[in-house]
């Protein structure tokens, strides 16, 4: 949402749109409900001028959505090097249905960008999708020109947000959590699923940016961007080839539709440091992420 205030760019979450939960009752963030939303039904009319049916409660933008069982499987598995990530595609292509599920996934994805694009007069869209394996096959549309920002967060931050999201990934309202419904849609979970998970999605992660040009790529630090937000969106802005002279911080001010993590509801635009993992996690807790993720927290830096 930050980079989504800025100068000739806009954002509307996760374009991926899975998880949503109750759609019925699932709410943008301008507090509407997403099947009502004027900004949705616009985006909606805009891919029909491309020639796709259109409903972001069914976005049909995931790659996971294929209907093979088969194509399902060899898609479980996080994002890995370049060997493994050959050898998933060899599989992947004796699939019919996988091979017509990337093109028609590829497609939509492209004239969902340009359909955003127009709706808003950006030049850079935003997606928060977080999936490794999604931006594998982004990069493979030579319409886009796809620029990665990699976040980094202490991973016990993480963990926290993993194993109670509803209390600490969520809006601050508890009546807005849960995308707008008030009801909690996850149970809580063991530090060691927390820790396995975050240990897994960044090592994903490094096995994507260690296949990109460092020109296509930058790293963020979450603790960074609280410290500094405007130095860090100027840097950010740079990169992705935006104006600078004007780094619009309260984000909130600019109408944004987006669609993902809870605190789209929240009312400030304060950028504070949340650290409650320092007073949130047992003793027991950090011992379970240091067996399991601890070699990988201090290698990105976190003592």
């Amino acid at each position: 949402m930050l980079l989504g205030a800025q100068q000739k760019t806009c954002t509307a979450g996760e374009l991926k749109a899975t998880s949503l939960g109750d759609v019925e009752r699932y709410r943008c963030s301008c507090g509407t409900l997403l099947k009502c939303c004027s900004f949705w039904m616009q985006v909606s009319e805009a891919m029909r001028r491309r020639g796709y049916a259109f409903d972001v409660v069914n976005a049909r933008t995931s790659i996971h959505g294929v209907s093979s069982p088969y194509a399902r499987r060899l898609l479980d598995a996080l994002h890995r090097g370049p060997l493994l990530e050959w050898v998933r595609d060899c599989g992947l292509n004796l699939s019919p249905q996988w091979r017509a599920h990337l093109r028609e996934t590829q497609q939509r994805n492209q004239a969902l960008v340009e359909s955003l694009q127009d709706i808003t007069g950006a030049a850079v869209v935003v997606d928060s999708s977080k999936i490794a394996l999604r931006l594998k096959y982004l990069r493979r549309l030579p319409a886009l020109d796809v620029r990665v920002i990699r976040l980094i967060r202490d991973g016990r931050a993480v963990a926290l947000t993993y194993m109670d999201e509803w209390s600490f990934a969520d809006a601050a309202n508890p009546s807005c959590r849960g995308g707008g419904t008030g009801e909690r849609r996850r149970n809580q979970r063991s530090m060691a699923d927390a820790a396995h998970e975050w240990r897994r999605s960044n090592e994903a992660a490094d096995c994507l940016t260690a296949t990109l040009d460092r020109s296509e790529w930058t790293e963020v630090r979450y603790e960074d961007l609280c410290a500094d937000p405007e130095e860090t969106l100027r840097m950010l802005g740079a990169f992705l080839g935006l104006p600078t002279a004007r780094i619009v911080t309260d984000f909130r001010a600019v109408p944004q539709h987006v669609i993902g993590n809870g605190m789209r509801f929240d009312t400030s635009s304060e950028i504070r440091l949340d650290e409650r993992w320092k007073t949130h996690l047992t003793a027991e807790d950090l011992q379970v992420f240091d067996q399991l993720a601890g070699d990988l927290n201090r290698r990105y830096g976190y003592r």
